[in-house]
This record gives C-alpha cells, sequence and structure tokens, in this order.
C-alpha cells in the first residue's frame, strides 16, 4: 500500500493538506476559499467530488475558510472534536446532521484502510490537534499550529517516516517586528507558534532514524524565511550530530500560494 500527501497552503493566511490512501482521500483543515482549494486539488490532479472526509485541527480562520462551501458542495462529512464544533459551528454555514462528526480527541477513525488518529497541541484554541496517518508501519504525522512540542507530541509523532512540522518565526524577526507586543507575546507563548530555533531542538528528540523527511510549515510571512528556517533547523540537527547519523532528514519548503508535488510513503515509494 502506498500513501502519498500534498501540502496544498501552509501559513497564515491559509492552511490545507490533501492525504490519499489507494484512492481514499482525505482534507484536513481547508483555510483558503473552496474555488482556491479546487484549483490546488485540481493541479494535483485531484477533483473534490473524489474527496471522502475532511478534518478540522482548530477553528482559527485560516485553517476553516472553505470548509463549509466545500462540505455542501461535494456532500462531504467533517470530522472535529467537540469543543472544536461548538467554536466552528456558526462560520460553517449550515450543514446536514448527518455530516457533522463529533471525533474525540485522541480516537482514530479509518477511512479505507487509513487510520487517522488525533491528539492534543498547545495552542489558543477550544481543543487544537494534530493527526498522524498510518497504513500498517507507515505513518505521517502533521504538527502545527502549536505554542511548544509537549512530551506527549513528541511521542506521538516520533517514528513517522514524514512529518509536517511547524516552523512558524525567526525569534530575532518577530521581536523586531511591527506586530504590537501583545501579539508578539502570544505568539512566543505556551499556546502560540513554533519558532524556527524551537522546531529543531524538538526534531532533536523525535528523530529516530524512521523518519526521512520534514516539512517546514505554516511560516510567518512577515518573520521568516524559507531559507531561513531550514538554514536554522539544519544546524540545530547538525550541532547534535544527528544530520550526520542515521537520523538525518531531508528538510523541505511549504507554500502559501501553491502546492508541493505529490511525496509518497511507503513500499512502493
Amino acid at each position: 500500500m502506498t500513501l502519498r500527501y500534498t501540502v496544498l497552503a501552509s501559513g497564515s493566511t491559509g492552511n490545507s493538506l490533501l492525504v490519499d490512501h489507494e484512492g481514499t482521500k482525505v482534507l484536513v483543515d481547508a483555510g483558503l476559499s473552496a474555488k482556491k482549494i479546487e484549483q490546488l486539488m485540481e493541479e494535483r490532479g485531484v477533483r473534490g467530488s473524489e474527496l471522502d472526509a475532511i478534518l478540522i485541527t482548530h477553528e482559527h480562520s485560516d485553517h476553516i475558510k472553505g470548509v463549509g462551501a466545500l462540505a455542501r458542495k461535494h456532500d462531504l462529512p467533517v470530522y472535529a472534536n467537540e469543543k472544536t464544533w461548538e467554536a466552528l459551528n456558526k462560520h460553517l454555514g449550515a450543514l446536514a446532521e448527518e455530516k457533522i462528526k463529533v471525533m474525540e480527541t485522541g480516537s482514530v477513525v479509518e477511512f479505507g484502510g487509513l487510520q487517522v488518529e488525533s491528539y492534543p497541541i498547545s495552542h489558543d484554541a477550544a481543543e487544537p490537534v494534530g493527526y498522524c496517518f498510518h497504513d500498517g508501519d507507515t505513518k505521517l504525522s502533521l504538527a502545527t499550529d502549536l505554542g511548544y512540542v509537549s512530551s506527549k507530541v513528541k511521542e506521538k509523532i516520533a517514528d513517522s517516516d514524514a512529518i509536517i512540522l511547524e516552523s512558524n518565526h525567526d525569534i530575532e524577526m518577530l521581536r523586531m517586528g511591527k506586530y504590537p507586543w501583545n501579539i508578539k507575546r502570544r505568539i512566543l507563548g505556551d499556546t502560540g507558534h513554533l519558532s524556527n530555533e524551537a522546531a529543531g531542538e524538538a526534531l532533536c528528540d523525535i528523530l529516530t532514524g524512521k523518519t526521512e523527511t520534514v516539512y517546514l510549515a505554516h511560516l510567518s510571512r512577515d518573520h521568516n524565511l524559507m531559507d531561513l528556517a531550514k538554514l536554522t533547523v539544519n544546524n540545530i540537527l547538525e550541532e547534535r550530530g544527528i544530520q550526520a547519523d542515521e537520523r538525518k532528514v531531508e528538510l523541505k519548503d511549504t507554500y502559501f500560494d501553491r502546492a508541493t508535488k505529490w511525496d509518497r510513503l511507503g513500499p512502493d515509494s
């Protein structure tokens, strides 16, 4: 079996991930307009009508903007935990009751042969989650919009074949930036966003040798640069000797305005 995935968009202006497992297609978040999400999917050869479900990480607008329209247009079930539903119901518009799926945090839902597990993260939302996608021993993990990487999060995303990990800001760029201090403090806090430095430090504890690829995601357009994020994370990994041993990983880009190429996991990749 092969699992493939593409980060359709990542950043403060909108986030979405498409996972395809042997024809079963799951969308995680739709933080751009439904029209734009469909355009990005079509550029990767997928129509909105092929989707099987939408999963939501949390209720912030850069993750749910197109969810309601996509769900209504293609009659899709939408999965989120109860507190997230309470926070986002008014933002999605009317959905058929049978399409509103409560997925308890920490539970596993199966789509075809793909198992999707949610886990709690630290962010200033009602009950934010990350997701792990399992197909036997193959594992893809999504961990963005988190102020810090707790020991429990590290346990959840360890032994992944690939990780999509937040690397939101460079600390000095943020401190010197134009945002008012209360917003800077929110971003830097434990329920804010992960810095380049924090992403690198977390990876040092997570990487076991199985992980081959890490996508750096949810970059700030005002307080980060992809080359800087990759350099910072890579330098930390090199300082710990990781990029010189069996735990070496490839760091890959994500984009706010275009999708990444399909990436594949599994024996056929």
